[in-house]
């Protein structure tokens, strides 16, 4: 079986299993339970033990907001060095093409 045919098995085999979920939100809960909002939740308290739930709520939003932040910054900075690198290669491989050419009619006069 290649990958693709894997793909559309895997797949095929979540539709079924979502098929046959009456309650979405209970099968999801414990991911929703673990999900990174928890971690945030859990910083705002360290850096504010004495902040009311409603503070710790703001705090915590404020923490992830900081955090896909910096994510989207990241992600960005790699896609400028990557581009950055492809532009360099193309041209180092047009320099080396025009001194290969060059050298290849330096030749033949």
């Amino acid at each position: 079986m290649n990958t693709s045919e894997r793909s559309m098995q895997m797949r095929l085999a979540a539709h079924k299993s979502w098929a046959v979920t009456p309650d979405r939100a209970s099968r999801t809960a414990a991911a929703r339970r673990a999900s990174h909002h928890t971690r945030f939740i859990a910083k705002a308290r360290e850096l504010n033990p004495g902040a009311t739930e409603e503070q710790i709520t703001q705090i915590a939003d404020a923490l992830k907001k900081a955090h896909y932040q910096e994510l989207a910054l990241r992600s960005a900075q790699a896609r400028r060095l990557k581009g950055q690198a492809a532009k360099d290669a193309a041209r180092k491989k047009q320099a080396a093409e025009l001194a290969a050419y060059k050298a290849g009619k330096t030749e033949a006069a």
